[in-house]
């Protein structure tokens, strides 16, 4: 199995249903997949010399993931709270050096 993670942005087209990441979240976790998340607060970006790009403020939260693909990872959207309400999810593979 692979680790991934899933970056919700804040694009949604339609009104989030907080109510219904319990539901979804309990669905990963029934499945053996789900890992952990959080909500993603204010923060700040550094850098050591110069100046640091800009915070990714359009990002709300994360979900980590094990699945044997891509693809597998993918459809863990189905059902995924800012997916369904039309927003970005960013499915990325987590590498292990």
């Amino acid at each position: 199995m692979k680790d991934f993670i899933l970056l919700m942005h804040a694009d949604t087209t339609s009104p989030e249903r907080d109510e219904d990441w319990e539901g979804y979240i309990g669905r990963l976790i029934g499945e053996g997949i789900f890992q952990c998340g959080s909500s993603i607060g204010p923060g700040q970006a550094y850098r050591k010399q110069g100046d640091a790009a800009p915070l990714t403020r359009q990002l709300t939260g994360y979900l980590k993931i094990q699945a044997d693909s891509l693809e597998v990872a993918r459809a863990a959207l189905i059902g995924n709270p800012t997916f369904e309400a039309g927003g970005t999810v960013e499915v990325r593979e987590l590498v292990v050096n």
